[in-house]
């Protein structure tokens, strides 16, 4: 999530094609009618036939009685003589590499000098062996892994074997991102002091202890594998799996803080270089970290869409039939459970960094909800960026500050509670947008999009607030997700049971200025 700078590697000029000043009328003019012929193949000093230096020899040995002339032609074109050794008879100094300056660079950036030694990237190499992170991902499928699989195997059959056999190279695919993530960035920032040890343990959370937990699901997984490549019945070994999953709950409610926090920590000139220079090099495949962090959250998700495509081709008769569908059912209830804790601890950490300036603004709708929508940045008539929280019970406007080296968001004006709400969709156009010298000079309409007001239906409650979004798609997803938040609240307070439960579908955290709703609905359509 940073910008810096690059190796370039030096190119030369072609040879022959550089014309010296000094060089007199007649030898410019000679210089300037050669034309360069493209050979069908290149000769270097050391390949040349005898036929062909023979013919060469003729070219330049002169007539009987004559004598050669040492003047060259300007444009003959001489080859490089690669230096073998220096002019005091030395060795020639060791090549420096491209991931070499890479990493001095690095270690240069940050002003580490007494630990110059103890990072390094791995140089990138072209092995096949499983755990190296250089090398391309396989894109093979079963049927091409195993040659002579499949041949008398019905079509559903090796369908079910190809979904099986992606469930697998997940798992294998995630560990070896997951060693990536402790060895190329929690190791290195610790040794060179980037960030602190309970920082960096805030940041990466337990991610350490979900290697081993898939590492043993592939295991298992490779011992029911036939000499075929085939495998019968692996539902069983799910059902004794899946109950690990409930860790997963400590990772995703932590991911709202680990990424407010390293938001908060690319500020610093050491951070952002380091992930910078990370995301440049090979081992990343030009990702940020944060997407390595959320990895584990996107495979959570995969689960019951995997199970379900094996269940689709496993037939009733099969053996492995029931029990997949009792795994299946057994991964959305670990989902939604996790789910509902992550969208718990996310509406209970921005709730706790609400500052109010008056007693008057808390609200006891704020603090009675358990999820949090949506949130993100929104504009005021007046060209203001206000951050905008859109509460299980309340719509909250703030303004960002920072309080002891920490976000904080300052309430601004006061809190309309859902019930009390109303909404309205403004035309472009309708409004006119003032407090800004700069937009003074734009038309009216260029300056009028995308806005939409809320306001109390007591007015007296307090005032409205006209908002305007980045673009017409952000408007709407604001425009839709108040509506079913409202919706929801509406049933809520209505029916004996008390509030629904959240959606049972993980959201993105990374975007969070997205409705949690139908972030839920594209992922069950998906």
């Amino acid at each position: 999530m940073a910008t810096g700078g690059s190796i370039v590697r030096g190119v030369t000029a072609p040879r022959g094609c550089a014309m010296d000043e000094s060089e007199g009328p007649e030898e410019k003019e000679e210089t300037e009618s050669w034309i360069p012929v493209q050979r069908e193949r290149s000769y270097t000093s050391g390949s040349l036939s005898e036929s062909s230096g023979l013919k060469r020899r003729k070219q330049v040995e002169p007539p009987p009685g004559q004598v050669a002339e040492e003047k060259e032609p300007s444009s003959k074109r001489v080859k490089p003589v690669s230096k073998t050794l220096s002019a005091s008879g030395a060795p020639p100094p060791a090549k420096v590499t491209p991931l070499k300056k890479l990493s001095l660079s690095i270690q240069k950036s940050i002003g580490c000098k007494s630990e110059s030694r103890l990072f390094s990237f791995p140089p990138r190499t072209r092995s096949r062996e499983p755990g190296g992170g250089a090398k391309r991902r396989s894109s093979k499928l079963w049927r091409e892994t195993f040659d002579s699989a499949g041949e008398e195997l019905s079509a559903r059959e090796i369908k079910r074997q190809e979904v099986i056999f992606e469930l697998m190279q997940g798992e294998h695919t995630l560990i070896e991102d997951l060693n990536l993530v402790r060895k190329n960035y929690y190791e290195p920032m610790l040794k060179l002091e980037i960030l602190s040890r309970e920082e960096l343990e805030q940041i990466f959370g337990i991610l350490d202890s979900l290697a081993p937990l898939h590492q043993d699901l592939l295991e298992r997984l490779l011992k029911l594998r036939l000499e075929d490549g085939t495998l019968e019945v692996i539902g069983p070994t799910m059902l004794e799996w899946l109950p690990c999953l409930h860790a997963y709950k400590t990772y995703c409610c932590n991911q709202v803080a680990a990424k407010s926090l390293l938001d908060h920590k690319r500020r610093c000139a050491a951070v952002q270089n380091f992930l910078r220079l990370c995301q440049e090099s090979a081992f990343s495949r030009k990702l940020d970290v944060w997407s390595f962090l959320d990895l584990p959250r996107s495979r959570l998700v995969k689960y019951p869409l995997l199970l379900k495509e094996l269940l689709k081709h496993t037939g009733p008769e099969h053996p492995d039939y029931t029990p997949l569908g009792e795994a299946v059912c057994m991964i959305q209830t670990i989902v939604s459970l996790i789910n509902s804790k992550t969208g718990e601890a996310e509406c209970e950490y921005y709730r706790r960094r609400l500052t109010y300036l008056y007693e008057s603004q808390e609200e006891g709708a704020v603090t009675s909800s358990r999820l949090l929508h949506c949130h993100g940045e929104l504009k005021n008539n007046k060209g203001q960026r206000l951050q905008v929280f859109l509460f299980e019970a309340a719509l909250v406007l703030t303004r960002p500050i920072t309080q002891n080296h920490q976000l904080q968001f300052q309430v601004y004006r006061q809190p309309i509670p859902l019930q009390e709400l109303v909404l309205e969709d403004l035309p472009d156009g309708e409004v006119r947008v003032g407090g800004s010298i700069r937009g003074a000079f734009t038309p009216a309409t260029e300056r009028a999009k995308n806005f939409f007001r809320v306001s109390f239906q007591d007015r007296s409650r307090g005032q409205s607030h006209t908002l305007q979004a980045n673009d017409s798609f952000n408007k709407q997803q604001w425009v839709s997700c108040i509506r079913q938040a409202k919706a929801a609240n509406q049933r809520g307070s209505t029916s004996p049971g008390g509030p629904p439960e959240p959606p049972c579908t993980l959201v993105d955290i990374s975007d969070l200025s997205l409705s949690s709703i139908e972030d839920c609905e594209k992922m069950e359509d998906g």
